[in-house]
């Protein structure tokens, strides 16, 4: 068994509590945050770190647990898209996650979409990482991107669903330009 580590004559943390830290991910114009969940009473840290993120849209693909009051008051946008733990996303998540990939790129260009389930390591990476093939990026290195700064993202049959996933020009606007997604 292993010792909590002292941080302070007040606060342990334990290993169980360290979760991986919210992981930047970019690749040409498109900025991402993923992150685990947070909770009610962990939401004012979490929109502390959107904040520094340049965040203005979160995509929560896990059921809601935590009010999204603060978050619209700092004035970021809360969009659910849940589906099933372990699961790759319906096509119908997948269709509203480019919608609102594009409507975020015409609205704040700069901006960073932040995505999470509950621990930042299933859902909200397969959306990135459908992103960045529709970029361009070939999955196998869309998915090293994303386990570089989120050990352990993906399961094997979310990663058998990525290698079947065929790009549409999901990310490309009417006129034929790539949007200018972005995450900062």
């Amino acid at each position: 068994m292993t010792s909590p580590t002292k941080m302070s004559n007040h606060s342990v943390i334990r290993p169980k509590d360290i979760r991986p830290a919210p992981a930047e991910i970019e690749y040409k114009n498109l900025k991402f945050l993923i992150t685990d969940r947070p909770s009610d009473q962990t939401v004012q840290y979490y929109v502390t770190e959107l904040k520094k993120h340049n965040v203005n849209y979160v995509v929560r693909v896990c059921e809601p647990t935590y009010s999204v009051e603060e978050l619209k008051k700092e004035g970021i946008n809360v969009f659910d898209l849940a589906y099933d733990d372990g699961t790759s996303p319906p096509n119908e998540v997948i269709d509203e996650w480019f919608e609102i990939l594009k409507k975020r790129s015409k609205e704040n260009p700069e901006a960073c979409i932040a995505v999470h389930c509950v621990a930042g390591l299933g859902r909200a990476p397969v959306l990135v990482a459908l992103a960045l093939i529709e970029l361009g990026m070939k999955y196998e290195d869309a998915v090293e991107l994303i386990r570089q700064k989120r050990r352990g993202a993906i399961n094997s049959k979310q990663l058998a669903f990525l290698e079947k996933y065929r790009p549409k020009s999901r990310l490309k606007m009417k006129n034929g330009h790539k949007n200018s997604c972005c995450v900062q």
